[in-house]
């Protein structure tokens, strides 16, 4: 898998509101009503992760979850980050 140029991730990030890049990781906070709400959100990226065979690093903080996105055999951001990153939005 080929790392994401630089114009990928900055299309990316023009599409997508809320999502940042530090160095390798692809990482935005999803914000909910509760610590339950959260719970269930994290459980629907959990079967989206786990269809696309690409696993996310998920902080759960009340009712905030942070979820940060790289591709450790590529060494950094590829196109696995940024399509999972548009599936997880697309649950909110």
């Amino acid at each position: 898998m080929e790392p994401l140029a630089e114009r990928r991730r900055r299309d990316f990030l023009v599409r997508h509101e809320g999502w940042v890049i530090d160095g390798e990781t692809l990482t935005k906070t999803f914000n909910h009503d509760s610590f339950a709400a959260a719970i269930g959100f994290v459980a629907a990226v959990g079967v989206i992760a786990e269809k696309a065979f690409h696993h996310p690093d998920i902080d759960i903080r009340y009712s905030d979850v942070t979820i940060s996105l790289t591709t450790h055999d590529a060494g950094g951001l590829t196109s696995n980050d940024t399509d999972l990153a548009a599936a997880i939005e697309a649950l909110r």
